[in-house]
């Protein structure tokens, strides 16, 4: 008789074609594609929760699920089962069998994202789909500033899109640096957990900054002002990975990192 049994993969998507990752009845969703596969694979119905729900054109090569389902699956061939059903722009990598109880989002530690901005005078038909486009020249020291006032425990309201239903807007921003590779601006977030929106509302406030659209020493108070109203712009969706979730047992980094596929043949 089957019992059952929680199950863990690493996901990467490309989500330029894809609605973002919840489900939504009508549309391309990566949950969608993953539980219509996974409901397939298991001959039930399986639904997956995610460590982080991104949105609509926002990629991922660290994304967590967990699901539960009937424990017969060799867990060797879970992958590769799974990425023969799954579209070219849908990836599952590193499946294993998980303690009873774990959630890939309730227990993740904490999770890290990069925002890539291509920074040249000239757009690029190549690092459109992967980046956000900036022509004018960013100042990295008034960024770096600036980013420096959001690092710490703070009350994030200022920089989230739509305020949760549950539990307050206090979060834990324990990494944000910003450096440039070529052509490339690199932010790089980790934190306890996000707002919605919140590292694109804090890389476009950012690149306001390093425009010189705003002061660089205008971040203490958009934070205290806890208005959204007072930050910049939301940076747009493409620019935006979700590169690692943090568990005590595992890491879904990926061997090497992110590194622009641009960057790299340039380099």
């Amino acid at each position: 008789m089957r019992g059952e049994a929680t199950y863990r993969a690493v996901v990467e998507y490309d989500g330029t074609e894809f609605n973002g990752f919840q489900f939504q009845p009508h549309l391309r969703t990566v949950a969608g594609t993953l539980e219509t596969a996974l409901s397939r694979l298991f001959d039930r119905p399986v639904k997956v929760t995610a460590a982080g729900r991104t949105d609509a054109g926002v990629h991922a090569v660290g994304q967590v699920i967990s699901f539960v389902a009937h424990d017969a699956f060799p867990i060797e061939k879970l992958a590769l089962a799974l990425n023969s059903m799954l579209p070219r722009d849908l990836s599952v990598r590193a499946g294993a069998r998980a303690e009873e109880g774990f959630s890939a989002r309730l227990t993740a530690l904490d999770r890290s994202y990069t925002y890539l901005i291509f920074n040249r005078n000239e757009a690029s038909a190549i690092a459109r789909r992967w980046s956000a486009f900036e022509h004018r020249p960013l100042d990295l020291d008034a960024m770096r500033g600036a980013a420096a006032h959001v690092v710490g425990t703070h009350d994030f309201r200022t920089f989230c899109g739509v305020l949760p239903e549950r539990g307050g807007t206090v979060r834990r921003l324990d990494r944000l640096e910003i450096e440039r590779e070529g052509d490339f601006v690199r932010l790089q977030f980790r934190a306890d957990g996000f707002l919605h929106r919140m590292v694109r509302v804090i890389t476009g406030t950012l690149i306001e900054i390093g425009t010189g659209r705003r002061p660089a020493d205008a971040m203490p108070s958009m934070l205290a002002a806890l208005d959204r109203r007072a930050a910049g712009l939301t940076a747009p969706p493409q620019g935006l990975y979700l590169v690692e979730v943090r568990y005590p047992s595992f890491s879904s980094r990926p061997e090497g990192g992110l590194r622009s596929p641009l960057a790299f043949v340039a380099g």
